[in-house]
């Protein structure tokens, strides 16, 4: 029995693809793993960024040791300069994860603020009450790492992103006999990625992406090649890199966060490539289409990433046509598909060949499958286990899984975001923190759910407004009622609906101050409900009313 409980804290990742934190507690001391964001749907008008809420962290400040990051894609440390601002603690992961934290944090103008501790493939640290283990995972990024807890409950494992890949592009492989070790000395609880988990089989190997793109570059040799793929996915660049060189092409990189993240690789010799490969994107353009190779980020469809400025025509240096092939190098992520398509279709506008994951096998997750989840479990052979990363059916595929690998009763728990869960022999839900969605604006900052819902009943039902002047002496109106919309009406119909509001408007106006009401609060509240109620009842449309009732 456990002198002092373990206490897991999930605020994100669970029921969702991205904001991936969950906080692990004992004797009173906390430390955080991974920090993530996650990216607005088309409808959250407005948002940029979508965040856990950190306000229990907060509130426990004082009590928080580290955070701990898995690896380095944004969906575990996209969230970090939120929460470092106000929990000021080391930040532990490799040389390659820190690398591309520091990046968004130097951005934030606050890498100056934060203790970065790198950690080597295999390393156990003693971080808080723990002794922390490193074990190198393959994954669609450098450097991720699973992560192995020593607590007075045992081992809890926590998988990170993974897949199990036997030739990786760097090597680098996912320490099978080092998990299959702790499985022999006893893992009390496993919380694993659930992304594929619906998926049977195994995920194939990030080398036969490049099989395919050296095809497909080998059919085109007259054509121009523009890649697109995460930024982050350096084993995707390097293979883009290879399959040019051995081509004759001279490669130029497009984005902000291309160019940064190469960059950082080549310093941490985590990328081959020579300065002679590499050429300024201002000269791709003259150059003859065959002999260049673009790669750019955007295969998300991301507004302002570089493969959307280019589907807009809006890239300065590099202007797009038949002489094209854009190769999406990755496959959406639920909530995208639109914005990809979109991007799909302008590119097609322009003349440009497309070729994207539905089409041919270049891309490659960097999430396991089902036959890999297997595996996993057989080496860990966990007592307890708890599914994380990734949208609820998920969940429940993987604890479905767990289960058929003889796990059942209380040792298979599915949580939500804002569950606390304490382990021992079994798992023991402990009570429930606030877990909801943080939106971040760009330009207003922080956002709840009110102002998001009234932007989205503008964007559905338009806006109405009315106006009009009462005397307070006469007790009449002396402006006439005014009304207009915007966003709903269209054609004539705005004629007759207006011309309805206005007299139904005036007519409670009339009435009121005859009554003697002649606040200007309480005509504008008196016009407001008259023009919800026709709208509602006659038109059964519900628009934003806004109403301005002066009295002179």
């Amino acid at each position: 029995m456990a002198r002092h409980p373990v206490r897991i804290t999930f605020l994100g990742g669970l029921g969702e693809i991205g904001r991936n934190c969950l906080a692990i507690e004992q004797a009173g001391r906390i430390v955080v793993v991974d920090a993530g964001l996650m990216f607005p749907e088309p409808t959250m008008y407005g948002v940029d960024l979508i965040l856990p809420d950190f306000r229990w962290l907060i509130e426990r400040r004082d009590r928080v040791d580290a955070v701990i990051l898995t690896h380095g894609h944004e969906d575990h440390t996209g969230a970090l300069r939120y929460l470092l601002h106000d929990v000021r603690v080391p930040l532990y992961g490799s040389a390659m994860t820190l690398g591309l934290a520091r990046h968004r944090l130097t951005e934030a103008q606050m890498s100056g603020q934060v203790t970065f501790v790198e950690v080597a493939d295999g390393e156990r640290r003693p971080i808080g009450p723990f002794e922390v283990e490193f074990i190198p995972v393959t994954h669609s990024v450098p450097g991720a790492h699973a992560l192995a807890f020593r607590t007075e409950a045992g081992i809890i494992v926590h998988s990170g992103d993974f897949k199990l890949d036997s030739t990786p592009i760097d090597q680098r492989r996912t320490d099978i006999a080092r998990l299959a070790a702790l499985g022999s000395e006893g893992v009390t609880l496993l919380l694993a990625d659930s992304t594929n988990a619906e998926e049977p089989g195994f995920v194939a190997s990030e080398r036969s992406v490049g099989v395919t793109l050296r095809r497909l570059f080998l059919e085109r040799p007259d054509q121009r090649m523009v890649v697109a793929c995460f930024a982050s996915h350096l084993h995707r660049v390097q293979q883009i890199i290879d399959v040019a060189r051995e081509q004759g092409r001279r490669v130029a990189l497009m984005g902000r966060s291309m160019e940064a993240n190469v960059k950082l690789a080549r310093r941490l010799h985590q990328l081959r490539v020579d300065a002679g490969d590499l050429i300024d994107l201002e000269l791709v353009d003259s150059m003859d289409p065959g002999s260049v190779c673009v790669i750019c980020t955007g295969s998300q469809g991301e507004p302002m990433a570089a493969l959307t400025k280019l589907s807009r025509g809006d890239g300065r240096q590099v202007r797009l046509g038949d002489h094209d092939t854009v190769i999406l190098s990755s496959h959406p992520i639920p909530g995208n598909e639109w914005s990809v398509g979109r991007v799909i279709d302008d590119l097609h506008r322009l003349g440009a060949e497309v070729i994207d994951s539905s089409r041919e096998a270049v891309h490659a997750s960097g999430h396991a499958r089902q036959g890999e989840l297997r595996w996993l479990h057989q080496l860990l052979a966990p007592r307890n286990f708890i599914p994380i990363h990734g949208e609820y059916r998920h969940l429940v595929h993987h604890a479905a899984l767990a289960r058929t690998m003889g796990l059942g009763g209380k040792h298979v728990v599915i949580c939500e975001d804002g569950d606390q869960v304490d382990v021992g022999a079994d798992l023991h839900r402990s009570g429930r923190v606030p877990a909801g969605l943080h939106y971040i604006d760009g330009s207003a900052g922080d956002l709840d759910e009110r102002p998001l819902e009234e932007r989205r009943m503008l964007a559905e039902f338009g806006v109405v407004m009315v106006s009009a002047a009462v005397d307070a002496a006469q007790r009449q109106i002396v402006q006439p009622v005014r009304a207009s919309a915007r966003g709903w009406f269209d054609g004539n119909s705005d004629r007759d609906v207006l011309a309805a509001i206005i007299e139904a408007v005036r007519d409670a106006l009339s009435e009121a101050v005859a009554g003697g009401d002649v606040d200007e609060a309480s005509l504008t509240r008196t016009a407001q409900r008259v023009t919800g109620r026709l709208l509602g009842q006659r038109y059964r449309r519900q628009p934003v009313v806004l109403a301005a009732i002066t009295v002179v």
